[in-house]
């Protein structure tokens, strides 16, 4: 689109990291019981098996995932979420994944066209955030009436910059099969 198009990376952006997280987010709430109004879940990197869920910048009600929930659940939580979109086709039996990217689109839409200012975790056209370069990745954007008003730098563990990598490498690998 970015290159069909030629508008600014500010006015394309993907929504995949809004779709994961939300996905995250419910597996939070059905492990605690909780509404998934409280959680705030936080997913970057492309969609699919690289993505990376941030379980410590993960809230429910204002408080660390961490505090609330052991490892081994937090890593049963990241898995699923990463085969969530698989586990939605079996259950449909036919078809792929409607009703989730679709909400995160109208979430995304409502934030440009009402300029709220909200910060989604959105595929930017990355351009030495983060360390990389020519690559749509999800990463925390806000966005408003501009569309993409401003990215928000997070402090990565040398792990998660690393599974970062990784997942900016397999978009990579998907731009390079498209030609893109």
């Amino acid at each position: 689109m970015k290159q069909v198009t030629g508008f600014p990376r500010e006015r394309v952006i993907g929504m995949a990291g809004v779709l994961d997280s939300a996905r995250m987010a419910c597996f939070i709430a059905q492990e605690l019981n909780v509404s998934v109004k409280n959680i705030n879940a936080f997913v970057m990197g492309g969609h699919g098996d690289t993505m990376v869920p941030l379980p410590r910048y993960t809230t429910v009600a204002g408080i660390p995932l961490p505090d609330l929930l052991p490892k081994e659940k937090i890593d049963a939580i990241v898995k699923r979420t990463a085969n969530g979109g698989a586990e939605v086709v079996a259950l449909l039996k036919t078809g792929s994944a409607f009703y989730a990217p679709s909400a995160s689109a109208v979430q995304m839409a409502e934030a440009i066209l009402f300029d709220r200012k909200l910060i989604l975790p959105c595929a930017i056209w990355l351009q030495g955030e983060f360390g990389l370069q020519n690559v749509f990745v999800g990463v925390p954007a806000k966005l408003g009436v501009k569309g993409l008003e401003q990215i928000i730098p997070l402090k990565l563990t040398a792990e998660e910059q690393a599974a970062l990598n990784k997942s900016a490498d397999a978009v990579r690998e998907l731009q390079g099969i498209t030609g893109l």
